[in-house]
């Protein structure tokens, strides 16, 4: 198969805080050697793209020495944590930012989904913007026409396709986006975390879609997702980015064991979560524990035991419907059991008073088997509008061993029973 992409020693740096050199003269020296092929004369030595740590230095490098090459009808996965360099990667490729050193090569046309409405004008109507798309795409216009009916179809939006997209929901642009990108025949298709806007049913016909274009028309994909079971299933090669640079090139498989047992998903997650600092919140989270039946804290459990997750809230008002969603996922990041507090009647959160409260959380035993988890917890009110909650979302990690029945694989459940809210914690 011949390369469609190939990135050599490309670079991007971006000076903090500052648009541009700061002076007319320096741009114009800047312009100067650019035209002549030379290097900007004011590249500085710039820190690593780490959000976590405060720059020493106005410069920072989001990308740095990236190698690497696309070939025909690969479906190419990009993993990593916020702040990787991702997003800016694909706009790179997709001609919107420039680098700052570096070369690439691109053979075909290319259409790219890097956020919710890309490539739209508002005041046109549905329509209109599908003739615009398919024309800066390089598409005539009655190849725009014969696309047409499968490109409304697939987008689900029939019935507004003559209103202004100003009018659509998100989830509705983003369907119509992709619709366009994906029917009116690209070579190439860079699609970032966008997706992850629609809902499931879209997200699955999105996916199967993009399958289709790559197998049977032998198109290539550049697909960024948090989804690691999405990328998984979907993508054939896999990069693997970290503060600006690639540490893994190579199968999707590869790049997600390789992501994994970095633990670059689960920084500083373990059996106790402390909140550092008072958001003053009408209702925190203060701290959450894992422990056994014996209330002693630890990560590790055997099969054959309950989980106790023990919460503590502050609540500086009362709420009324207050619930509180949880979710226990593997190492893959896929949801195995997942519960709100609206299973229980009454719900234990309904009109929490002011003042410290404790909860606990039972996972039954004989239900996860041996592997990693992450427990993810946030909170919601039906009066959104009215009071602010926490939503902490993956603040633990554990992990379950088998002595006895050595199944070696995880247990899906959706069900909420799983789980047992409680007030005040009774062994059983």
């Amino acid at each position: 198969m011949s390369s469609v992409i190939k990135v050599e020693n490309l670079s991007k740096q971006y000076r903090l805080g500052v648009v541009d050199s700061g002076t007319l003269r320096d741009d114009l020296i800047h312009w100067w050697h650019n035209i002549r092929g030379k290097e900007n004369p004011f590249l500085k030595i710039g820190d690593v793209n780490d959000r976590s740590v405060r720059s020493e230095s106005d410069y920072v490098w989001a990308l740095k020495d990236i190698n690497f090459e696309v070939q025909q009808g690969d479906i190419l996965g990009i993993i990593g944590r916020n702040g990787a360099g991702k997003s800016t990667l694909l706009k790179i490729l997709s001609q919107v930012t420039a680098p700052t050193t570096g070369s690439i090569k691109i053979k075909g046309r290319i259409a790219s989904l890097l956020e919710v409405g890309t490539g739209f004008h508002p005041e046109l109507t549905g329509r209109e913007n599908i003739f615009l798309n398919g024309s800066i795409l390089g598409m005539r216009k009655h190849e725009i026409k014969k696309k047409f009916d499968e490109i409304v179809d697939f987008a689900g939006v029939e019935a507004y396709i003559d209103t202004p997209v100003k009018r659509y929901s998100s989830g509705m642009y983003v369907r119509l986006a992709f619709a366009v990108a994906a029917f009116l025949e690209p070579e190439i298709l860079i699609v970032d975390e966008v997706l992850a806007v629609g809902d499931a049913e879209f997200q699955k016909k999105c996916l199967g879609r993009m399958n289709d274009v790559s197998k049977k028309d032998g198109r290539t994909i550049l697909f960024v997702s948090h989804n690691l079971s999405a990328v998984r299933n979907l993508c054939t090669k896999g990069l693997y980015m970290h503060n600006g640079g690639i540490l893994f090139d190579g199968s999707a498989g590869g790049a997600l064991d390789f992501y994994l047992k970095s633990n670059d998903n689960r920084d500083k997650l373990n059996a106790v979560f402390i909140k550092t600092e008072e958001e003053g919140k009408d209702v925190e989270l203060l701290k959450a524990e894992m422990l056994d039946a014996g209330m002693i804290c630890k990560s590790d459990f055997d099969l054959f035991e309950d989980i106790i997750v023990k919460l503590t809230l502050r609540c500086n008002k009362p709420i009324p419907n207050l619930y509180g969603y949880i979710a226990v996922k593997n190492s893959q990041e896929e949801i195995l059991i997942e519960c709100d507090t609206f299973d229980h009647l009454p719900n234990i959160l309904d009109n929490i008073q002011p003042g410290v409260q404790e909860y606990y959380l039972r996972i039954n035993q004989n239900i996860l088997a041996q592997g990693e988890y992450i427990f993810n917890i946030s909170f919601a009110s039906q009066h959104a509008n009215s009071f602010l909650v926490d939503t902490p979302e993956d603040i633990l990690s554990f992990s379950v061993t088998d002595n006895l029945t050595k199944r070696g694989i995880n247990r899906t459940s959706k069900t909420g029973f799983l789980i047992k809210w409680e007030k005040e914690y009774a062994k059983q």
